[in-house]
């Protein structure tokens, strides 16, 4: 068994050829201000590469070098060792060995924390060296809350009898959330608050209950509970939802609030019947964030231009349009901001109610007492308003009374689901809207996409894959193609691993001119198409997303997967 012992790592590195002694003296005075280790100061100066140095130590040690991202962890030996002491000696059970545990330390030399892992862990331990920062990317994934979802999920099971009433009784007896599947359910909002998801997945499968978030788009892996559990968490999802609880077999659709790390966090509910039962999903909207303004949302300054002509205007209709979670309702809530004002009388319709605004009159469709948009819409219209949101356009109805109040002396502005400005006024002429109103209440068209942000704290540069490349020459052309810088994500603590952090919105808009509102006037979608296009030439939502990689916020792989949404559509 290897003992730990002391090691000079600058002198180490020195006679290695990778450190200067101007750089080693500069290194310790900055060690000696900061009080951070040697090592650590070495790797964030970028004097040293962290995984060079980590096998370097090994090496001097005569222990081997485990990489943590291609290494399996025994997650049952790693639970021997506490969070809290693994954190604070940057160690990490890594599993059994014939004789005791296997034990990484992202320093190997420090003898008093190999001295009191010795004595906790009370048995041989094999010594390997680790990176630290593959270490804390580990130590989120070992000891993320899933140690106290198994205690709460423990604690539901033995109180869940065989029978199904018991499930019932457990969901519904208490409205507090003192019971074991409230609490379970409150430590899973608290987790995907803490996480920035946007939606929980409560998915069945034949043995457990699958637990995924969704962050920035994309569905990670939270936890897996017993199957036991399931009917519980759906049956309590179900009450605090005014929910019926005695229905299984049809769809359900509700709307709940609950309070997470003292602010509250509402909660839009889906629940599906599936084969192995019924699934949940829980969109998270966070009304407490504050809206962000038109200014702040990153448009390109043609489009911010075109905008704020717009929202100027005392009538006419602005549309948002692109898919289910493309950003549009935060468009729209930061074009209200925009307008809202002492003078002007703001009115929503909305399914549901998104955000609150002071000052603005919300409305929220329900469909169950036949509330529909049009409906509301037209009771709107007599409500005296200069400025009406409507938040989907969703049928021929209610697009036709939207444009009309267009027509009429009121600034509307709405969403379709489009996948780019062109197609979006040929798409409401489709719908059955009379060319001739969309040519007289149209001005502007905004497309948009959300595209993962690089973690500003790991990305690195890479060399474009070939088909990115071609990518590149067909989008913006070979004069430009070979100055746009590529990046990678990489992945750390900061961003959890994901190596993204956030979505930044791109977009595309098109201003509704007379040359435009002729053709579409005349149902004339040829020269429409070609004037739209004119139009937006080095200006659609693929050259924005190239801008967003020239400033190094994305990837061209995100850039491309807009591309590709857009080319459907065509």
């Amino acid at each position: 068994m290897a003992i730990p012992r002391k090691i000079r790592i600058g002198e180490m590195l020195v006679n290695a050829g990778i450190l200067t002694v101007e750089q080693l003296a500069k290194a310790l005075a900055q060690q000696k201000s900061t009080g951070h280790r040697l090592g650590r100061v070495l790797i964030d100066s970028g004097l040293v590469d962290e995984i060079k140095l980590s096998r370097m130590l090994a090496d001097q040690l005569g222990i081997a070098f485990v990489d943590l991202q291609t290494t399996e962890i025994d997650r049952v030996a790693a639970q021997k060792l506490s969070e809290r002491l693994a954190r604070r000696h940057r160690a990490l059970v890594l599993g059994k060995t014939a004789r005791g545990l296997r034990v990484g330390m992202a320093d190997p030399t420090d003898l008093q924390a190999y001295d009191e892992l010795t004595r906790v862990l009370s048995g041989d331990i094999e010594l390997v060296a680790i990176a630290e920062s593959q270490l804390l990317l580990t130590l989120e994934r070992v000891y993320q809350s899933n140690e106290g979802l198994t205690d709460l999920v423990r604690e539901l099971k033995a109180d869940l009898a065989p029978d199904a009433a018991t499930a019932t009784q457990l969901a519904v007896s208490a409205p507090d959330d003192t019971t074991p599947v409230a609490r379970l359910l409150n430590s899973v909002f608290e987790d995907a608050a803490r996480a920035q998801a946007s939606d929980i997945h409560f998915e069945p499968q034949a043995d457990h209950l699958s637990v995924r978030f969704r962050v920035d788009g994309a569905l990670r892996n939270h936890a897996r509970f017993d199957a036991e559990v399931a009917s519980a968490l759906v049956l309590r999802l179900k009450l605090i939802s005014n929910l019926d609880i005695a229905e299984k077999r049809m769809p359900q659709d509700g709307r709940f609030e609950v309070l997470v790390r003292n602010a509250p966090l509402d909660m839009r509910i889906s629940i599906m019947p599936s084969y192995w039962g019924e699934s949940v999903v829980l969109r998270l909207l966070d009304s407490s964030k504050a809206l962000i303004g038109v200014d702040q949302m990153g448009m390109p300054a043609h489009t911010l231009s075109q905008v704020q002509r717009a929202i100027a205007q005392p009538t006419g209709m602005i549309l948002v349009t692109g898919p289910t979670g493309s950003g549009k309702t935060t468009t729209l809530y930061a074009l209200l901001a925009a307008l809202r004002g002492e003078d002007s009388k703001l009115v929503t319709v909305e399914d549901p109610v998104e955000y609150r605004l002071a000052g603005i009159t919300q409305v929220q469709v329900n469909e169950k007492i036949e509330l529909s948009f049009s409906r509301v819409l037209r009771s709107v219209l007599r409500h005296d308003p200069d400025v009406v949101m409507v938040g989907e356009m969703r049928d021929t109805e209610t697009a036709e009374i939207g444009v009309r109040a267009a027509m009429t002396g009121h600034l509307v502005l709405s969403t379709l689901h489009t996948n780019s400005a062109a197609v979006t006024a040929t798409r409401l002429a489709d719908m059955g809207v009379p060319a001739y109103m969309l040519a007289t209440s149209l001005q502007l068209i905004v497309a948009q996409r959300l595209v993962r942000r690089l973690c500003p704290h790991c990305r690195v540069p890479a060399q474009p894959t070939p088909q990115e490349h071609a990518w590149l020459l067909e989008t913006v052309g070979s004069e430009h193609a070979d100055r746009v810088p590529a990046r990678a994500p990489r992945g750390c603590p900061q961003c959890r691993g994901a190596g993204f952090s956030g979505r930044a919105a791109v977009f595309e808009s098109l201003e509704i001119t007379r040359g435009l509102a002729d053709a579409l006037a005349h149902g004339d979608t040829g020269a429409y198409l070609r004037a739209a296009e004119a139009q937006l030439r080095g200006r659609t939502l693929a050259h924005d997303a190239v801008r967003l990689v020239r400033e190094g916020v994305t990837t061209l792989h995100e850039a491309m997967r807009v591309a590709a949404l857009v080319a459907e559509d065509a």
